[in-house]
């Protein structure tokens, strides 16, 4: 009869511990990190790729320095900010970073629509070379990003879960920080459309 206690106690308390999904929080912290550090990787790309864009923007129009400048002050501002991945478990940080690479992205879209208005300097292979590895980029930050959302997402599902979310209590598994839209009331609109008379 102890015996079988004993084995009944070792199957109960195996089928417990498997269940806490206290293995599965550090697989899936760990790819929640790997898809973070994709993520910073592919900014860093691109933040690599504009010395070289804005010297070339220079030599043709180097009157629109306005433009120019708020192009390398973003940079400046997105590659300042301490990225490690703490920066996810503050969300206060995780915003600074995304609003600065969101002020990033913006600086570079205003460059590229004043690019449009010389002819010469969008013939010039250079100038196309970067834009189009620039464009190449804008594409890997956006797949990397949606890999990191699902993989949060993934996260946060198992951390609210019964009956991982009492594990994730007590071990401090938090809900992790995901992007989010920056102007969401505004895009929550549908666009007037007017086709004039």
């Amino acid at each position: 009869m102890n015996k079988w206690l004993r084995w009944v106690a070792i199957v109960l308390l195996t089928s417990t511990l498997s269940a806490c999904g206290y293995n599965e929080f550090q697989a899936k912290d760990e790819g929640i990190k790997a898809a973070w550090s994709e993520v910073v990787n592919q900014y860093q790309r691109r933040a690599d790729l504009i010395p070289n864009l804005v010297n070339t923007v220079k030599g043709y129009a180097s009157h629109e320095k306005e433009t120019l400048e708020a192009v390398i002050n973003a940079r400046a501002a997105a590659t300042s900010i301490k990225v490690t991945p703490e920066v996810l478990e503050n969300p206060q940080a995780f915003q600074k970073f995304q609003q600065a690479q969101g002020e990033l992205s913006s600086a570079l879209s205003r460059l590229m629509a004043v690019a449009e208005s010389y002819p010469q300097l969008k013939a010039d292979n250079l100038f196309r070379d970067l834009q189009s590895q620039l464009e190449g980029t804008e594409n890997r930050i956006s797949v990397a990003r949606q890999r990191y959302i699902k993989t949060v997402e993934d996260y946060n599902v198992l951390a609210r879960r019964f009956p991982t979310n009492l594990t994730a209590k007590m071990f401090g598994y938090d809900v992790k920080q995901n992007f989010t839209v920056e102007n969401e009331k505004a895009i929550s609109n549908a666009p007037a459309v007017n086709f004039g008379k």
